[in-house]
């Protein structure tokens, strides 16, 4: 396989919201439709030009995941579900450390104890919690950093 992590360019909009979309509905079970919904639109709407995306490519030049940061601040990874247990999501953190060092930090829904899992592996831990998610709308958040 021969993965590329490359910078995010505009052609590639339109399939990083079908990855976000598959895999919202994969793994944030606890969201409604009109949930996903609000947030797909806002995804649609630019959120992916606030921050700083990487996406993984693979052997067909295809995006099959990525990641959004905001200097230190993980504010989305994101794999597309068929590809859910290869190391995507690991080699995009490991991208992160590399261009952000090892600071860094990341907010997670309470319901998806998949993602919480997931960031222990890298040896975040939890250093405080939200009752709002950042839209104000009521889902916990887990604030999580990595301890060195």
């Amino acid at each position: 396989m021969l993965n590329k992590i490359v910078p995010y360019e505009e052609n590639y909009h339109d399939k990083l919201i079908d990855i976000w979309y598959k895999a919202v509905c994969h793994t944030h079970t606890f969201l409604t439709d009109e949930d996903i919904e609000f947030y797909h639109q806002m995804l649609q709407n630019g959120a992916l030009k606030e921050v700083e995306i990487w996406l993984e490519l693979n052997e067909n030049k295809e995006p099959t995941g990525f990641i959004g940061l905001d200097g230190t601040k993980i504010e989305m990874l994101f794999v597309d579900p068929k590809y859910h247990g290869r190391g995507i999501g690991s080699r995009l953190i490991k991208h992160a450390e590399k261009l952000k060092g090892s600071n860094l930090q990341v907010d997670v829904n309470e319901q998806n104890d998949g993602a919480y899992t997931f960031y222990k592996r890298f040896g975040f831990v939890q250093i405080g919690r939200s009752e709002l998610d950042s839209s104000g709308r009521p889902f916990p958040l887990l604030h999580l950093v990595i301890k060195s």
